[in-house]
Formats: C-alpha cells, sequence, structure tokens
C-alpha cells in the first residue's frame, strides 16, 4: 500500500480564531489553512475585520480564543529565526518621525541577516522616495512607500500588507504591484494582502478570501471563483421576487425592471429554465471581481 503524501507546509494556519471589543465579536470562530506559495488577496467590508485579523496573525492584538501559527511557529511568541521571514506593511505608518529615511533603512537592516539592498536602492529610485527628509516631514503616501521598502528589503517568506496601496497614487500602485509580482512571488513565497483595489487582485491574478460575518465566507483561486459564482440579469416588465429557498443563489436583488442575482454552480441551461418560469429574459454580463464582491457584500 501507498503512504499518504506528507502533509502540505503551510504559511499560516489559523484554528477557532475569536476576538472581540467588548461585546462586539469580531473575529467567531475563524478557522484558514493556507498553503506556502499563493498571493492572497482579503476582501470583506469596511468593518468586517480584515485589519484585526492581520493584527492578531502577528502577535500585535491579544485573541480571545484559538490559535495562530505562521510559517509553523506560534504566533503569540514568534522566535527571531521566524521573525524575520514575516514582512509587514500596516495600513497607517507612523513610527520614528525623527529619524530621516535613510536612518531608517539603515536601523533596520542591522536586524536582518537578509536584506536586498540593491532592491532597496532600485526602488527608492523608481517610486521617487528621497533619503534625506525625516519621516514625519513625509506625505502620507511616501511614509507608506518606506514601509513597503523595508517590509520588502528582507525578501521575506510571508508578507502580510493591510491596504497597502491605499494611499500612493495611481503609477506608484501600478510599480508596487509590478514590484510585487516580479520580486516577490516566487515559489515557497506567500503573500496575503487587504485591499479594496479588485483590480489589483486581478492583474496579480490572485487566490480570494472572502471574510464576512466573523469567518471567511469564500475562499479560491481566482479563475475558480470567477467560473463558480456568476453574475445574473433577469429582465421583465415588473419587480420579480425569489421564488421561495433556491440552492445556489448567494443573493436575489429585484429592481423595478426584473432582478439581479448571484448563483453558483448553476450553468446556462438551469439559468435559461429559471428566467422562462418567471416570463424573464436572461442576461448574463460579463463581471469584475469587484462586481461579484459589491453583490456578495
Amino acid at each position: 500500500m501507498q503512504s499518504p503524501a506528507p502533509p502540505q507546509p503551510s504559511a499560516l494556519r489559523i484554528e477557532n480564531l475569536r476576538k472581540a471589543f467588548g461585546s462586539t465579536e469580531v473575529l467567531k470562530g475563524l478557522s484558514l489553512d493556507l498553503p506556502l506559495g499563493r498571493v492572497v488577496g482579503l476582501l470583506g467590508r469596511n468593518g468586517a475585520g480584515k485589519s484585526t485579523l492581520i493584527r492578531c496573525m502577528l502577535g500585535l492584538s491579544p485573541i480571545d480564543g484559538g490559535r495562530i501559527e505562521l510559517l509553523g511557529a506560534d504566533a503569540a511568541a514568534l522566535p527571531p529565526e521566524v521573525l524575520h521571514r514575516v514582512g509587514y506593511v500596516p495600513q497607517s505608518f507612523d513610527l520614528f518621525p525623527w529619524m530621516r529615511v535613510e536612518q531608517y533603512l539603515r536601523f533596520h537592516r542591522a536586524f536582518y541577516p537578509q536584506w536586498n539592498q540593491e532592491l532597496v536602492d532600485r526602488l527608492v529610485v523608481e517610486w521617487e522616495l528621497s533619503r534625506k527628509p525625516r519621516i514625519g516631514e513625509l506625505s502620507h503616501g511616501q511614509r507608506q512607500k518606506l514601509a513597503i521598502v523595508r517590509a520588502l528589503a528582507p525578501e521575506p517568506d510571508l508578507l502580510l500588507l493591510d491596504e497597502p496601496v491605499a494611499s500612493l497614487d495611481p503609477q506608484t500602485r501600478r510599480l508596487f504591484l509590478d514590484t510585487l509580482l516580479r520580486e516577490v512571488v516566487q515559489p515557497g513565497k506567500t503573500v496575503l494582502f487587504s485591499t479594496h483595489i479588485t483590480a489589483d487582485l486581478e492583474r496579480a491574478n490572485a487566490h480570494i478570501m472572502l471574510l464576512r460575518e466573523g469567518r471567511i465566507d469564500d475562499y479560491g483561486a481566482l479563475a475558480e471563483f470567477r467560473a463558480r459564482v456568476r453574475l445574473v440579469e433577469l429582465d421583465a416588465a415588473q419587480p420579480l421576487s425569489a421564488p421561495g429557498a433556491l440552492p445556489g443563489i448567494l443573493r436575489w436583488r429585484s429592481r423595478a425592471d426584473g432582478a439581479t442575482l448571484l448563483s453558483e454552480g448553476w450553468d446556462e441551461l438551469a439559468l435559461a429554465a429559471l428566467a422562462a418560469e418567471m416570463g424573464a429574459s436572461l442576461r448574463l454580463p460579463p463581471a469584475t471581481l469587484e462586481d461579484l464582491f459589491v453583490e456578495l457584500g
């Protein structure tokens, strides 16, 4: 008998994670097993708990229950050799305002056994980031650029990004994504980033993770997600109400001239039969990830 394959090593493993602020429970028994070597986009509405989840992953926010492992180590007490393999860009970067940019980069370089100075020098030029000003004198977008450079320089095996491009202009955002795909997305490297800019996830061909109501509601490769979940338009002369429970209909939204719905696992013949039953015409418009995310909300 052939022996079973060894388990796939995980970049991130979460078991039954719970986190509350006062009486408000934000993360409700969330579980996740993320293999090495993936780019994953974390989607969720404002207030869904994306930043809280990332801070819990890093041990920056105490948890109320469950367990988190990063690269095989307990997140509550990461040893230095694992910390050096993890990169993080927070949503807001306000540290060391008295330091000059060059001092800040040299300061962090001293802590890492691996530091790609050639990459740092190139990004500082490409992103037009001056080395002379104090960090407190930089705009929010410039501080975000600096935080990204510092996170990429040690060439981490696991990179956690919390809305990393929200303050960047479109040109720099594109440069960042190009750098991410060129320098970071390598075999064995894992990137998890929270973003509202779904077009960036499509460019990166990322796996999609949807955080909703305190749990991971959906997770999978972008191509599989888009093939499985379809945007459907039923056009009619009047509003259409959902005809009772329909397995595989994720969202039904009546409109004055029909209904818009999301279907999971329905083929075109089944959708055409549903439209005929309701006296409506069927349209299957090409849907972007943003369209699907807005409807799933």
